[in-house]
């Protein structure tokens, strides 16, 4: 089906209709309100000029919120948790919150069960740029395999280390903001080119994350017209922000050249459409949490788009899942990018390479900041398996896919694990 099923500016009837249907997972909302913003962009509003006086030392504070590590939240303080719901957990955690509101607890078959952490292949970029044909080769070939065998890695050497040490500084500066300042970026508006929010969908989720968000939209070929409506507060971020984001979708036009490379595609001309495609920075904080056994601070979910690089701090929490409910917590190497492949690399590579499953834990002792930047296509695109890898006459394994296709699942899925690559599948 065409794309313009749904005209670029969806009706506010049917805006309404799947923001409120119960059968949408709180995944998909988010990724449903992402997807809207990389298609449709509103005409970028100059914010007014940064404020005098900034200090550059202003550090986020972990603000405690001390609490017994109980089971039960029954006894938990209603008046900071109900009085203002949707402000956010850094916000409750300010009020003084001392045990976790009910609206964030998990049933007992959804919380994290306890997890050491474990390392997950590393590939080192400055190899994947030797001049010396056999070194850059053993590399491209361990790019493969942790594709193929995880779908998770490490990048090292990626000499984006200042840019990425300024994004992390700045974005702790952002979230240590009064809250009213803060505010100003929340919006209704789904196809907003900043938007700051909590949870995934704090209007309409059933169980709420333990998650404050940045989403900043930084398509390539668009990323100075809507610079002026990014947070002009703290004063150096629009500069900081947007440089990390030119030097991010640099390291993943690398990395998914190799992988191309690796897979034996030449990708020409999938390059050349990458370039003009999507990007999106996911700016997290996940604040001390009272009662981290009990919640999460994103549930599992899969990512739609080729590649995802996530920047973060020391403090561990990503976990992927191995299959069977066995989840593991990856431990993080100083200054690397974490990087997995998403649902249309999987489709895109006929299943060589996978999209999988991982989900985010939060801890009672260190807040944590991280950038999850995802990369792919433009919406209009279908994506479908490469030429190149059916050639040889290996059976085709996925259906096209488009931003049609997905909205069509939005509204009729159930379920809260990855149904949409499932929903892909061809039967064999």
């Amino acid at each position: 089906r065409p794309i313009n099923r749904y005209p670029p500016l969806l009706s506010l009837q049917l805006i309404r209709r799947l923001y409120s249907s119960p059968k949408i997972r709180p995944t998909d909302h988010e990724t449903y309100l992402s997807l809207r913003s990389m298609a449709i962009l509103p005409a970028a509003a100059e914010s007014s000029s940064s404020h005098a006086g900034h200090s550059q030392q202003q550090q986020l504070e972990p603000t405690t919120c001390n609490a017994p590590a109980s089971s039960s939240s029954s006894e938990s303080k209603q008046a900071p948790q109900e009085e203002e719901p949707n402000k956010g957990v850094r916000h409750l955690c300010e009020r003084g919150v001392t045990s976790l509101p009910p609206r964030y607890v998990l049933p007992p078959s959804d919380r994290p069960a306890p997890a050491a952490p474990r390392g997950i292949p590393v590939i080192d970029m400055a190899r994947l740029r030797s001049t010396v044909p056999s070194e850059r080769a053993a590399e491209l070939a361990r790019l493969d395999a942790a594709c193929r065998d995880l779908g998770f890695f490490q990048a090292v050497n990626h000499g984006a280390g200042d840019k990425a040490k300024a994004m992390l500084d700045v974005a702790a500066r952002f979230f240590a903001l009064p809250f009213e300042e803060r505010a100003r970026h929340m919006s209704p508006d789904i196809r907003a080119p900043v938007r700051y929010g909590t949870s995934f969908n704090q209007l309409n989720d059933g169980v709420l994350c333990w998650r404050d968000f940045l989403k900043l939209l930084c398509n390539p070929a668009r990323l100075d017209d809507v610079l002026p409506s990014w947070p002009h507060n703290p004063s150096d971020l629009r500069e900081v922000m947007s440089a990390y984001a030119r030097a991010n979708q640099g390291l993943f036009r690398e990395l998914i050249e190799a992988a191309l490379e690796a897979m034996g595609i030449t990708g020409e001309g999938v390059l050349e459409e990458l370039d003009g495609g999507t990007q999106m920075m996911m700016v997290n904080c996940f604040p001390v949490c009272p009662e981290p056994d009990l919640t999460l601070g994103m549930p599992p979910h899969s990512d739609y788009g080729f590649l995802t690089l996530l920047l973060q701090d020391q403090v561990n929490g990503l976990e992927v899942c191995q299959g069977d409910d066995d989840w593991l917590l990856v431990d993080p190497l100083p200054g690397a990018l974490i990087v997995n492949v998403g649902d249309h690399l999987e489709i895109f590579s006929n299943g060589r390479y996978k999209s999988v499953l991982h989900r985010v834990r939060v801890n009672s002792t260190q807040l944590r900041i991280s950038v999850a930047s995802l990369h792919s296509l433009p919406p209009e695109r279908v994506i479908r398996p490469a030429p190149e890898l059916l050639a040889d006459g290996t059976q085709r394994r996925y259906m096209d896919t488009d931003l049609t296709t997905f909205l069509d699942y939005l509204a009729s899925a159930e379920g809260k694990h990855k149904t949409f690559l499932q929903s892909r599948r061809i039967p064999t």
